[in-house]
């Protein structure tokens, strides 16, 4: 059974095709159109996917759209009614758009694959819409190492639901045994404090979770702001459900997540406009946020284990890309092991929405995965296409017949501090650069990450950068936990590499506390000595590992910084002509594209 998985309209559209459970390819539309987090409808990822499929609009068994948009439409029409007249601007504003297309998206659809069928129908079509939750938990079982496996998504909402757990079996399906309903949302919760710090929702959550360990220790005012969250804004339950207090909250009928001077009053802080400073407050401020989250997502899982008795938990929706949460919860060990889709967000949807219709209308039965779940799933280029571009651009590159003189050329460059771009293979899949779409630079250098954030990626200063480490050298530089190939959980650094901090480290400022080496990695060492790890293995990119392997035996250090080849509010490169205008329109000494190396 071969199936045409899509999400689109909120944000993160993609399109993912499968055959007989197996996920061929799956891309999202931004690294087309780039466009961050496009919400259109995803039509350059479908061409993509059955292009390089090999696939006709016609041989699909059926396509799958990632919710039920006349389920969704029910509760805008619902909650818009229960809080009239004052979302009347929300109202007006969100009626077109779906009136013009997210209620007719079955004709939309069928229009758009008749356009690439040529114009011409495709009779008896199967067009299916799983709910949201199922799609994400499909998302995240399905591409599991388990058999059998309790499961929690946490997002923002859906159609009403906005968190749900239960239990999937390979053999039996997918039981649902509890939801929580919008307005009650523990992801439009986190949002909205990502709102009020000045950061975008949607896209600027991952800030917050950054700038959260810039809090000092044991500091009076987290307690205080938590305590006030606890009484004011979120009641958590005994079972992990929540009840919010919509007094403030404005995001259910309005056009803001908040109403800032209820939240001004109530933390006595003003709203941060994201052109100003960010100071120690708001440091505070993100992590009682963030603690408060995992209070509950860890209630959440207490309930889930002795619901279920399973061994083995998935966990997808947005709140999953939530990494520090990941590892808290992972530590806990009330599962034997914990996986997360690495496009655990609406993009990944794409895929469940695909999978649960292949698994559920079929016989086939799920065993678990024997092998790491590929997230290299998008566009791939040839020597040609990647010579093309640089010779339109008159531009002086330099071949390399042999891979392993390109490591080592590669390496030599980044030994002597320059940042170099790396383009290879398949683009990935969801929200991180694993390797393929990546920009590699020193981890040792002190002044590395304030270069990356001024010159390359044009952002704010206290964001932190990712290692990358082969499998077989974890050990020697983190500390026990969760070894993610994905980049969805942190870890920390080895007591032995740590720096000793001086006794008035909580009283820095935050710039103070970014600048401070506190690590032999400080590159890469976060402010609460953490990192956000990935676990390279050899056999799902051996020619990342490899590099990591050459730049280990000239240097001695098998630690590498992997950030997304992007700069600020762009997408992750997709293409050879991507890659090249980011390499020259930012701080990049060398651009390495399979084996064509660029230098400025």
């Amino acid at each position: 059974m071969t199936v045409l998985g899509i999400s689109a309209y909120y944000h993160d559209s993609a399109a993912a095709i499968i055959s007989d459970g197996k996920v061929l390819f799956a891309a999202q539309e931004e690294r087309f159109t780039r466009i961050k987090n496009d919400a259109s409808f995803p039509e350059e990822s479908i061409k993509f996917c059955l292009q390089e499929a090999g696939i006709t609009v016609s041989e699909l068994d059926a396509i799958a759209f990632y919710d039920k948009p006349f389920l969704k439409f029910e509760r805008l029409l619902e909650t818009y009614y229960a809080f009239a007249p004052r979302g009347f601007r929300s109202f007006s504003k969100a009626m077109p758009v779906w009136l013009k297309e997210k209620l007719f998206i079955k004709q939309f659809i069928r229009k758009k694959l008749k356009e690439l069928n040529g114009g011409h129908k495709i009779p008896n079509l199967k067009i299916v819409f799983p709910e949201h939750h199922l799609s994400h938990i499909a998302s995240a079982f399905y591409t599991s190492p388990f058999s059998k496996a309790a499961f929690l998504t946490v997002d923002g909402v859906g159609e009403w639901t906005t968190t749900a757990y239960g239990h999937a079996c390979g053999k039996k399906g997918i039981e649902m045994l509890g939801e929580l309903e919008f307005p009650d949302s523990l992801g439009l919760f986190y949002s909205s404090f990502t709102y009020f710090l000045g950061f975008e929702v949607n896209k600027g959550e991952y800030k917050m979770m950054g700038l959260a360990p810039y809090s000092s220790k044991n500091s009076e005012r987290v307690r205080r702001f938590m305590e006030i969250i606890s009484a004011k804004l979120i009641d958590i339950r005994e079972d992990g459900s929540i009840k919010l207090n919509q007094v403030y909250f404005e995001y259910p009928y309005g056009l803001r997540m908040v109403d800032p001077k209820k939240w001004e009053q109530l933390f006595e802080l003003k709203k941060r406009e994201p052109e100003e400073a960010i100071t120690q407050i708001h440091a505070d401020l993100a992590l009682a946020a963030q603690k408060v989250l995992e209070q509950a997502l860890l209630r959440m899982l207490q309930h889930i284990k002795k619901e279920t008795g399973a061994n083995y938990l998935c966990i997808a929706g947005g709140v999953a890309l939530n990494c520090v949460a990941n590892s808290v919860l992972y530590e806990q060990q009330l599962f034997e092991d914990i996986y997360i889709q690495p496009a655990a967000g609406d993009a990944g949807a794409a895929i469940g929405a695909a999978l649960v219709t292949n698994y559920l209308h079929s016989d086939l039965p799920f065993f678990g995965l024997t092998k790491n779940f590929d997230n290299y799933l998008g566009p791939k280029f040839s020597e040609i296409d990647i010579e093309r571009v640089l010779r339109k651009h008159k531009c002086q590159f330099e071949y390399i017949d042999s891979d392993e003189e390109v490591y080592e050329k590669t390496v030599n460059y980044i030994v002597e501090k320059k940042v170099v771009g790396w383009f290879s293979g398949r683009t990935e899949f969801g929200p991180r650069a694993l390797g393929n779409r990546s920009i590699l630079a020193d981890a040792t250098d002190p002044e590395m990450q304030s270069k990356l954030n001024r010159k390359i990626k044009f952002r704010e200063s206290f964001r932190p950068f990712a290692p990358a480490v082969c499998e077989e050298d974890y050990d020697a530089y983190f500390k026990p936990g969760k070894r993610s190939h994905y980049m969805l959980f942190t870890n920390q650094l080895k007591e032995s590499l740590l720096q000793e901090l001086p006794e008035n480290f909580d009283s820095f400022s935050l710039e103070e506390k970014r600048k401070f080496p506190k690590s032999q990695l400080p590159a890469v060492t976060h402010a609460d000595l953490s990192a956000r790890v990935q676990v390279v293995k050899k056999s799902m990119n051996p020619k990342f590992w490899n590099l990591l392997q050459k730049y280990k035996k000239v240097t001695g250090t098998g630690v590498l910084i992997n950030t997304s080849f992007n700069v600020m509010d762009e997408p992750i490169v997709n293409t050879p002509e991507d890659a090249y205008r980011c390499f020259m329109n930012s701080g990049i000494d060398v651009l390495v594209m399979e084996n064509f190396l660029i230098t400025k």
